[in-house]
């Protein structure tokens, strides 16, 4: 702060930058406040109001722990932020008989909007939880307040406790030790109403109108600018909500009883004793509809409407089983998830994607074995909340933010693809390849990117791959184009047998890529057409994916007319993206499952997730496709599944397969093909291209067509070198004998000027002519010339004139014995 500048940390040491965070609670740290407060009055009952002074929260050590008692207590915090920032806190909430709230007010001390200011029970110990702040005032509020629903002190709305025996009753009291029934007419308070309730003067608890939320104590009218969220939270069980109902049915004659098989237990409803332990403790939530987001409406391939989530247990001596069962328009009840043995308090989520009348059902059975009797009545099974999203005429536990219209007063819809402004209200697009989380479209950070290798579509809601890859290997760029395999491809493994010796299938279906997204994988569950014949095919259960799993029982196995396919399962609904690596985003293709590629190429990898959660795979399945290039495969080729995990999985969550394909090949380049020129025939030469063995590619670039091109062969240029060197040795003759004839010429006509300059000298007449005297031989005639060859006589020449300046001409006498030099 000195220098007014950022500079790093010393070496050891670390910031939190403009943060700040409390981990030690030794004490209540500086800026904080503890208040604790009774919302409850004073009746003029008997027993005084409690004092909650002393219900507040306590430090201890590394943590700060809250009150346990029927006070309020709340921890404040205020911060002014110079810039948007986030709060973080790790919370432990195993108790759902205490009300724990977290929520932000700004400067004119309204409470920010999240998602829900209601914390949920912790079901796995330690949970974060974030939530974004505004620059300015912030104020942070902590508060708690629980509930006793065996509180001995008087409260101010309360109801006579009325005992009586369970039904059926299987006990007796008039034997030894035997538990009386308690008394009647005892005063205690009233367990609080479900969040979006409120409680009337006569104890019930009625829905808070619209435009309203509730945490079950009274009705707030939701600020400027958010909108009620509807839906159905059922965390506290005082009486059967009017939507729901419970029943027994027979394990043995399949009748119903006429008998409750759930009673309510004030934080939990649980599983009673039957009639006997083979029978199904039915529960059953039948909810009218749902009333999506618009966004949602016109996203055809995001069929998530709704959601219901639930958090259970069962105790179980025997292996029990408890059944969830989703009906359409209250009919066929399909099982979508089956639990079998003990299992400890968890959560499950199922998605809804029919708007429709739909009815929930859970079925408890203790025991399949017919015998009669009662043995394992101490096996229950217990539900703690269900919460339906989405509902028609449903109740609100919080508020969201919504898009303004123009005049700044009423909620509208925003188009799909856009996101709503925090501050201004507005609605705005999503950037270039992102995708928009549909179920919270707040800020910016609602546009989540694509993975690689893919683009959202038009309306932001997805992303896919438009069947085009591009990857860098070994110096050069390969192009793949899958649009071959966009089309659903089916793949059928097998066979498997049952424990009795009957035949089935797993049957696959892969929608690769393209289609702009849309899941063209369709896994059908026709087991309800065939029964129930002449039934709309609307009540069989079908799964549309990328990437689906059935099981398949040819027809001469049950005896119908037609394959029998049922249990269809969604083993893709999210494309994650293309690579070559063989991780991405925490789902791993090894490429030991698959026999290594003998080409060399890189195997392209498809990473999809599904959404189905179940108690195996906690945050869904997961399937990784590895299409590798073979040239000798077809354009469909083989699909195949590991060596090591012959069922697809190795552990039944992640999906592994293999596609082996002419089509996966990458397209074919320059690189890919070279020339071949062949000798001159007959004046003509070919170029002729081909591929490079082997051939790894595909498509692309064509071969080009053969060359030919006129040539000449070495014949021809040996005749022209010969006639060429023939005429340039003439040519050299006729100039030599050209230059030798000149010479001569040249050289008499010196000799004489010589002789002529000579006699001028010494006065000596010159002769015009010499005659041959009497008595003298034409031998003695001055010879100027020589018998010298050509290159004697170039010397010779050369050498005539002396040393003095003279020349020097040799003569001969007609005796020819003496030369006299002149």
């Amino acid at each position: 702060m000195k220098d007014q500048a950022c500079k790093p940390c010393g070496e050891g040491t670390y910031s939190l930058g403009t943060g700040v965070r409390f981990d030690e609670w030794d004490d209540l740290p500086h800026g904080f406040a503890n208040i604790a407060t009774n919302l409850e009055i004073d009746y003029s009952f008997t027993d005084p109001v409690e004092n909650c002074n002393m219900s507040t929260w306590v430090p201890r050590g590394d943590y700060i722990a809250s009150n346990t008692d029927e006070c309020t207590a709340t921890l404040m915090y205020a911060v002014n932020l110079k810039q948007s920032g986030t709060v973080s806190f790790e919370y432990i909430y195993p108790d759902s008989s205490i009300i724990f709230e977290f929520y932000v007010q700004n400067d004119q001390c309204q409470p920010t909007v999240e998602e829900s200011r209601w914390m949920r029970t912790t079901e796995r110990g330690w949970e974060l939880h974030s939530v974004e702040l505004s620059r300015g005032n912030n104020v942070l509020y902590w508060r708690t307040t629980a509930f006793s629903v065996s509180s001995k002190s008087p409260k101010p709305v309360l109801t006579r406790l009325l005992y009586k025996w369970a039904e059926p009753k299987i006990c007796s009291e008039d034997l030894p030790n035997a538990v009386k029934l308690p008394p009647s007419g005892i005063k205690m308070m009233c367990p609080p109403c479900n969040p979006g309730f409120f409680k009337t003067n006569s104890s019930t608890c009625e829905l808070c109108p619209y435009g309203t939320y509730s945490n079950g104590s009274g009705c707030i009218n939701c600020p400027v600018g958010t909108e009620p969220v509807l839906g159905f939270e059922y965390k506290w069980w005082n009486t059967l909500p009017a939507n729901m109902e419970t029943t027994v049915l027979s394990g043995i004659s399949f009748e119903y009883k006429g008998m409750a098989g759930w009673e309510v237990a004030g934080d939990h409803i649980y599983t009673v004793a039957g009639a006997s332990d083979n029978d199904f403790m039915i529960l059953t939530l039948v909810v009218p509809g749902f009333s999506p987001l618009q966004s949602v409406t016109e996203d055809s391939e995001n069929k998530e409407i709704a959601r219901i989530t639930f958090v259970f247990e069962t105790i179980c001596s025997v292996n029990c089983e408890l059944y969830f069962m989703v009906g359409l328009n209250s009919r066929t009840n399909t099982p979508v998830e089956t639990w079998t043995g003990s299992k400890g308090k968890q959560s499950y989520t199922y998605k809804i994607e029919k708007n429709a009348t739909m009815s929930f059902t859970w079925a408890f059975q203790r025991t399949v074995s017919h015998d009669a009797g009662r043995k394992y009545t101490n096996d229950v099974a217990k539900l703690y909340s269900i919460n339906v999203t989405n509902v028609i005429d449903g109740v609100a536990s919080y508020c969201r933010l919504c898009a303004l219209e123009s005049s700044g007063s009423s909620c509208t819809s925003c188009p799909p693809g856009h996101y709503i402004n925090k501050s201004s209200g507005g609605c705005h697009p999503c950037a270039a390849y992102t995708y928009l989380k549909a179920h919270q479209p707040y800020g910016n950070q609602a546009c989540i990117p694509c993975g690689p290798g893919t683009k959202s579509n038009k309306i932001h809601s997805l992303c896919y791959n438009n069947c085009h890859f591009s990857v860098s290997s070994e110096g050069r760029t390969l192009e793949y184009d899958f649009s071959a395999l966009a089309n659903s491809t089916s793949f059928l493994k097998g066979p498997s047998f049952t424990s009795k010796g009957r035949k089935y299938f797993h049957h696959f279906n892969i929608s690769l890529c393209g289609n702009q997204g849309r899941k063209m994988a369709t896994c059908t569950d026709n087991v309800t057409d065939i029964r129930i014949l002449g039934q709309d095919s609307e009540y069989s259960k079908s799964t549309s994916s990328y990437v689906c799993q059935s099981v398949i029982v040819p027809s001469d196995v049950m005896g119908y007319k037609t394959v029998v396919s049922s249990q269809p399962v969604s083993l893709a609904d999210r494309f994650v993206g293309v690579t070559t690596e063989s991780t991405l985003d925490n789902i791993t293709s090894l490429a030991d499952h698959f026999p290594t590629p003998s080409t060399g190429l890189p195997d392209v990898i498809f990473f999809y997730r599904s959404n189905d959660v179940t108690q195996t795979c906690s945050v869904g399945r997961a399937t990784a496709i590895r299409v590798r290039c073979d040239p000798l495969k077809s354009k469909y080729g083989a699909l195949s599944l590991p060596r090591k995990c012959p069922e697809g999985t190795c552990d039944g969550c992640t999906f592994h397969f293999l596609w082996e394909t002419v089509a996966a090949c990458p397209l074919c380049s320059e690189d890919d093909y070279h020339a071949i020129i062949s000798a001159c025939i007959g004046g003509i030469q070919r170029t002729t291209y081909i591929w490079r063995k082997p051939k790894l590619c595909t498509g692309g670039v064509p071969l080009p067509e053969q060359k030919v091109s006129i040539c000449k062969t070495m014949d021809f240029w040996l005749k022209v070198g010969i006639s060429a060197g023939t005429c340039a040795a003439v040519l050299l003759m006729v100039m030599t004998c050209y230059f030798w004839k000149k010479n001569q010429k040249l050289e008499y006509k010196y000799s004489k000027l010589v002789m002529n300059a000579s006699a001028k000298d010494s006065e000596l007449p010159a002769a015009d002519s010499c005659a041959i005297m009497e008595g003298e031989d034409a031998e003695d005639d001055l010879i100027f010339t020589s018998k010298n060859s050509l290159f004697g006589k170039i010397k010779a020449f050369t050498s005539k004139r002396t040393s003095d300046g003279f020349d020097s001409v040799p003569l001969k006498t007609s005796s020819g014995t003496t030369d006299m030099d002149l």
